[in-house]
């Protein structure tokens, strides 16, 4: 299966650029779970070029770069996952977003995100379908609180919402970083195989 993925906008000290970037490893995961990813361009009109050519059947959203709202300098990032995010809605597409990417998801269901402190960790122990997990976090900005089609699967101890699933859509959302682990965690690789190979559900 191909997977479109979204790239952080990186603005390389010196140089008058704004290129996109994907951390390699995002390729690796993907590969291990039987799918390959695809990067897709921060340029609206280009992504949704490339969507309608190629036989996506699935879209990740990645980290990186802060929501506009939040402050963030890659407002064409928001408005590229926007539409992508809408476009694969539509055609029935299991999404799968992380940590920025779960972001994006939460606020296209009108949650408002907010600060929250002491989030940026390489080892954070959460509560996670009823038990313990061991994960990194990386994020500035979240919410303690959902909507009833966002229904969550895992929080921190202070109460943050962690993982995300749709309660009727195949889409999913997750704050920790699966592709900066070595090895992989087996729980990650079951997650996306299942979510992405099993059509979401």
């Amino acid at each position: 299966m191909l997977v479109a993925v979204t790239q952080r906008v990186d603005e390389p000290a010196g140089r008058q650029e704004r290129r996109d970037a994907l951390d390699r490893a995002w390729y690796r995961l993907l590969a291990s779970c039987g799918l390959v990813g695809i990067a897709v361009p921060n340029d609206r009109a280009l992504a949704m070029d490339l969507w309608r050519r190629l036989p996506f059947g699935g879209l990740l959203l990645t980290g990186g770069n802060d929501l506009a709202a939040c402050g963030g300098n890659a407002p064409e990032r928001d408005e590229t996952e926007d539409a992508l995010l809408q476009a694969a809605r539509r055609r029935g597409c299991p999404i799968l977003g992380v940590c920025r990417g779960m972001q994006i998801v939460q606020s296209a269901f009108g949650l408002a995100l907010r600060e929250t402190p002491g989030h940026v960790l390489s080892h954070q122990e959460i509560c996670c379908g009823g038990r313990q997990a061991a994960v990194n976090s990386y994020h500035v900005f979240g919410t303690s609180e959902t909507v009833s089609e966002l229904v969550v699967w895992a929080r921190a101890r202070d109460g943050v919402v962690k993982a995300v699933r749709h309660s009727t859509e195949p889409i999913v959302g997750v704050m920790w970083h699966p592709e900066r682990l070595d090895p992989f965690r087996d729980e990650d690789i079951r997650l996306f195989c299942e979510h992405f190979r099993g059509g979401g559900r």
